[in-house]
């Protein structure tokens, strides 16, 4: 397990209510079911199913468990949908 922060953006933010927060998860997946869990009212669960993700930097899709370990003090950006041009 690694302890990581997720950054939420714009409408995602919203929906957490926190700017950042800290978890304590091994994959993205799982980090990103922590943080669903925490924040029961659904809304976050709702916007997590439409956002993309980046560890460290890199674009990661939640799908990709074994693929997107999480080191001790990665950060994850949580990144929902824009329109705009």
């Amino acid at each position: 397990m690694a302890i990581v922060t997720i950054q939420y953006w714009a409408a995602a933010r919203d929906a957490a209510g926190v700017a950042t927060e800290l978890v304590d998860a091994a994959t993205l997946p799982e980090a990103l079911d922590v943080v669903a869990a925490r924040h029961a009212d659904g809304r976050l669960a709702a916007m997590l199913r439409t956002c993309s993700f980046l560890v460290d930097g890199a674009p990661a899709a939640r799908g990709a468990a074994p693929a997107v370990p999480l080191a001790d003090g990665a950060r994850i950006e949580v990144l929902p949908q824009y329109a705009g041009g």
